[in-house]
């Protein structure tokens, strides 16, 4: 069976505000050189995935300069190829057109001609807040033999009461052959290990398209708790366990905390080791980076095109960024073309793109509170 990809780039927008004002999440840069839209086109495409369309909702300027044709991810194509599907592409047939989507069911209904005209017999859904390496092929292969209508990618989690950061989080529960019998959200009060849905799932076309008529004829705008359970007598819902690094970016704190796990060599091997699944990005042509004389760089991830002359332990510089003479950077996140004066000194900081630290600031957060300056300001 072919098949072929759905990409949501806005619906969790409002998990980490501070970073999607003027993007995208799928458009927020991470691990130095990367974009989070990366991971999840990249395990598309090195799965066999070669048409792509990506659901946006607004902000998307920044992401259509990133992706461009698709040519650095082998998507510039005649045929198939990536394509950016903005809001009321289906206006003229799309009932609830008249507004923005607001949730995931939404998303899909306004993209429903786009699915239909798709000549693959799957289509293949993720979420844009993902940074994992996952071989499509493998939960393709298994959809197919099991003959299910939807097969759902989960991650086994231990889950304990007080997590924050997983609340809300879709818990599945499945019968002893592996069939989904139902959906619920985690709460403060559950505590243990749980099957949790990363939101990446396979289709079979004709019944997202049914599923997506009976969710529109029934007022339906909730995926897993309205749509998905209604026809869940008649379907086949299968599940296919995930035991690779995974994480969701949910919050600033878990943007902080994921990127700070990328210093980590087990983390790196599991997201970039495997040789038949790069992950691509945007190829820029930028001078090597120059250390000067007298600068230190610890453990540290430094993209192409910067300029260290003072110290950087344990952070992540992306392209362009200048460190000048007696500038410390601890546990930060520099984002591309960021600079800073003279004597600075930052510790758990994350400067967005284009920002200005001048001489002698210091600024310091904490790791469940990193302090974060928004692009193009000046401090």
């Amino acid at each position: 069976m072919t098949a072929a990809g759905l990409i949501f780039s806005n619906i969790h927008d409002r998990s980490i505000p501070e970073m999607t004002a003027r993007r995208t999440m799928a458009s927020i840069p991470f691990g130095g050189r990367y974009r989070l839209v990366d991971f999840t086109l990249s395990n598309m495409v090195n799965s066999g995935i070669n048409k792509v369309g990506i659901v946006t909702h607004n902000n998307y300027r920044s992401l259509i300069d990133h992706i461009g044709t698709g040519k650095d991810w082998d998507l510039a194509r005649r045929s198939g190829g990536v394509m950016i599907l903005p809001p009321f592409i289906t206006a003229y047939d799309n009932p609830r057109a008249n507004q923005l989507y607001t949730t995931r069911l939404e998303a899909i209904m306004g993209v429903t001609e786009y699915i239909s005209h798709c000549g693959e017999d799957l289509i293949v859904l993720s979420d844009s807040d993902v940074v994992c390496n996952i071989d499509l092929s493998q939960v393709i292969e298994q959809h197919e033999k099991t003959g299910a209508d939807l097969t759902l990618v989960t991650k086994k989690v231990k889950l304990c009461g007080g997590d924050k950061e997983n609340i809300g989080k879709i818990i599945v529960t499945t019968n002893d052959d592996g069939q989904i019998t139902g959906f619920s959200e985690y709460t403060a009060l559950m505590c243990g290990d749980y099957d949790v849905s990363t939101n990446i799932m396979v289709f079979t076309r004709t019944f997202l398209m049914s599923l997506v008529d009976s969710a529109i004829s029934h007022g339906y705008t909730d995926f897993y708790r309205q749509a998905l359970p209604f026809v869940m007598a008649s379907a086949k819902f299968c599940t296919f366990s995930f035991d690779g690094y995974y994480a969701t970016i949910d919050s600033l704190p878990s943007y902080f905390a994921r990127s700070m796990e990328l210093l980590e060599n087990s983390t790196r091997a599991a997201l970039f080791a495997e040789k038949d699944r790069p992950v691509y990005t945007k190829v820029r042509n930028t001078a090597p980076t120059k250390y000067a004389e007298g600068s230190v760089v610890k453990n540290s991830l430094i993209a192409d095109g910067c300029v260290i002359e003072g110290t950087v332990e344990n952070s992540i510089l992306f392209r362009g960024v200048h460190v000048k003479k007696g500038t410390v950077v601890k546990n930060s996140i520099m984002l591309q073309n960021s600079c800073t004066g003279e004597n600075v000194t930052l510790n758990c900081v994350i400067a967005d793109k284009n920002v200005v630290i001048r001489d002698d600031r210091i600024l310091s957060g904490s790791e469940t509170l990193p302090y974060y300056i928004a692009k193009g300001k000046m401090i």
